[in-house]
């Protein structure tokens, strides 16, 4: 089946984080982050997104998950890297899965989580090796996400746009995380992607999530045709700033992004994840990218 038929035109979405809200009193003295996961998940149902995430309020995107994996302690990797002893992010995928309808789970990628590290081992020769273990302890968190009700898998490589990483083994390392899902893979990569675009278009996803507010110049590397039923995360409002996007800037963005890709190829999200902004920032950014869209839809209508 064809992804994302049951969602509207131009489906809106996150690519993942949100500020953090803790929460106070006794209950927050058994989860203090409990709240935050809440605070999320509600504010972007709120906000009127289709598919949510859980809002990774629990830690920076390298030791929200390697601070679990066995063979590493803090920044650096002691030995094998091995599977976790349980899930990771289960849990509060689940709660959102329990909020709504369509949630996204989301890993950071082996390559990315590998050139976060420093190796300390003589198992590893290198950051590449070390990455394929990374991927195949994070492969069973992908399997757990989707069984928990994830309707998509997405998976944040950041390090791919800055040439430091070869994206032949980021391919084989992305590749054994997601071999095993059903369900739709989206790649996300920010930055500059002039240099790598084609390259990525070759991984084994249904969605490639690229940053198009900050560096609108990604827009103009793709086109419709080339697609070959690959879908685009469009971001269309800037993640690095909190300043809030009028509704009219945003529609432009999306304007321009439709005429060059087509509307049926597009989901539209920020460039990034918002955790570093103001939260009332994150908030009005979400609340306008949503009024934006449904503008452009009656448009398109």
């Amino acid at each position: 089946m064809e992804p994302f038929t049951h969602l509207p035109l131009l489906p809106t979405t996150v690519v993942g984080s949100f500020p953090v809200q803790r929460g106070s009193g006794l209950l927050s003295l058994l989860d203090p982050l409990k709240h935050a996961v809440k605070v999320a998940v509600e504010a972007q149902v709120t906000a009127g997104i289709d598919i949510i995430s859980d809002g990774q309020v629990r830690g920076d995107m390298i030791q929200a998950f390697t601070r679990h994996l066995p063979g590493i302690r803090g920044q650096e990797v002691v030995g094998k890297v091995l599977p976790a002893s349980g899930p990771i992010t289960v849990p509060d995928t689940r709660y959102a899965c329990s909020r709504h309808s369509c949630v996204k789970g989301i890993l950071t990628g082996p390559t990315t989580l590998s050139h976060g590290l420093h190796i300390r081992t003589p198992i590893y020769r290198d950051r590449t090796e070390c990455a394929l273990d990374l991927a195949a302890a994070l492969a069973p968190e992908a399997r757990a996400l989707e069984k928990a009700g994830a309707c998509m898998i997405q998976v944040d490589e950041p390090i791919l746009s800055t040439g430091a990483a070869p994206l032949d083994a980021g391919k084989a390392a992305f590749s054994r995380v997601t071999s095993d899902i059903k369900v739709p893979v989206c790649l996300h990569v920010c930055g500059d992607l002039s240099t790598v675009i084609d390259r990525l278009l070759e991984f084994p996803v249904s969605v490639i999530d690229i940053e198009c507010a900050k560096s609108p110049e990604n827009l103009e590397l793709l086109d419709g045709t080339s697609l070959k039923g690959l879908k685009v995360g469009v971001g269309c409002i800037d993640s690095s700033s909190p300043g809030v996007e009028s509704v009219p800037e945003i529609k432009a963005r999306i304007r321009h992004a439709v005429e060059i890709l087509g509307p049926e190829n597009i989901l539209i999200d920020p460039d990034c994840g918002l955790r570093m902004l103001p939260m009332d920032a994150a908030v009005g950014k979400l609340t306008h990218m949503v009024i934006a869209v449904r503008e452009v839809r009656k448009e398109l209508a």
